[in-house]
């Protein structure tokens, strides 16, 4: 892996301690959401002291949607909002793996986070998340005002699979009759389910997201065929035009196997004149928003995210 930037060295030494561990591709669904719940129990942040935190279900086009509100202290009325999706590869991951990171984001952007618990594979395979995520999205603008938000001020956002759902209901919303989100925040999205740019070979052995984990994956959730895999639902790069959608916020991790497809869609925005900031964390791996606990760097990055979420919405 010799690409000229250095790992942080906090991510290595976490990366040490696990290398005896089997590699996730090689567990159940169960197993894998099981390590994936206990590990970012361990690195998660400290909890935030939030004006309140409460569990609802919403209904969704498969049945009720989980959702986990988050209202920080001192909030102004019509407060802005973040509609957001875990990440996970749509097969792991869940309101609990993202309560810290969730927490943080509630707190340091001043917004209401509606955290969603969408279907997933195997259970559920594409496009149930994808559609689950389009629905969550056009409650939380429904009953925003109930909520003490801002119908207007309504972002969405995630992190990995989210994000690449994130995209998604950013492009759909027009289209089915939505509401447009405020606000887009694209952290190491998905968006392109090929699978296959030179990032795949780069950084695809011996970090948390290897290109066999990734894999994994998509042949969960579109199923060992990949049909649905140029679906604009599962792969928005492909989208003809990105002109219109929301203003954005695209977050990368150097040490990733899908950086090149983040820098794709991010390029593809700022040519369609969708106003964009960029960043490439360069010591950060993929997932690092859930490291913020055990990483100094990743608590550092987090915070920017908020910050860029903040403004993002504050200009808005």
């Amino acid at each position: 892996m010799a690409t000229g930037y250095t790992l942080d060295p906090q991510i290595t030494a976490l990366l040490e301690m696990g290398k005896d561990l089997p590699p996730l591709e090689s567990m159940s669904a169960k197993e894998a959401r099981d390590f994936y719940l206990a590990s970012c129990a361990a690195t998660a942040s400290p909890a935030r002291d939030l004006a309140k935190v409460e569990n609802r279900s919403i209904p969704g086009p498969g049945g009720e949607i989980p959702v986990r509100i988050y209202w920080p202290k001192g909030l102004p009325a019509a407060a802005p909002m973040l509609t957001y999706f875990h990440g996970g590869g749509w097969v792991i991951g869940d309101l609990d793996t993202h309560d810290s990171p969730c927490q943080v984001l509630a707190e340091d952007a001043g917004c209401i986070v509606v955290s969603v618990d969408y279907r997933m594979a195997p259970e559920d395979i594409f496009p149930a998340s994808a559609e689950d995520c389009i629905a969550a999205y056009a409650w939380v603008v429904a009953n925003a005002a109930a909520l003490g938000g801002d119908p207007a001020r309504v972002a969405v956002g995630g992190d990995s699979a989210g994000g690449n759902l994130a995209a998604v209901v950013s492009q759909q919303a027009g289209p089915r009759g939505l509401r447009a989100p405020a606000f887009q925040l694209l952290i190491y999205p998905v968006t392109d389910m090929a699978a296959n740019t030179a990032s795949y070979t780069t950084y695809g052995t011996g970090l948390p997201l290897s290109a066999p984990v990734m894999h994994w994956f998509i042949d969960h959730y579109l199923g060992k065929d990949r049909a649905g895999a140029t679906d604009l639902r599962a792969s928005p790069l492909l989208a003809p035009s990105l002109a219109g959608q929301p203003p954005a916020a695209v977050i990368l991790a150097r040490f990733d196997v899908l950086l090149d497809e983040g820098i794709a869609y991010a390029d593809r925005l700022k040519a369609a004149g969708v106003p964009t900031t960029f960043k490439i964390h360069d010591g950060m791996t993929h997932g690092f928003v859930s490291l913020a606990g055990a990483v100094d760097g990743a608590r550092v990055a987090l915070g920017e995210i908020a910050a860029e979420l903040k403004a993002g919405l504050a200009a808005r």
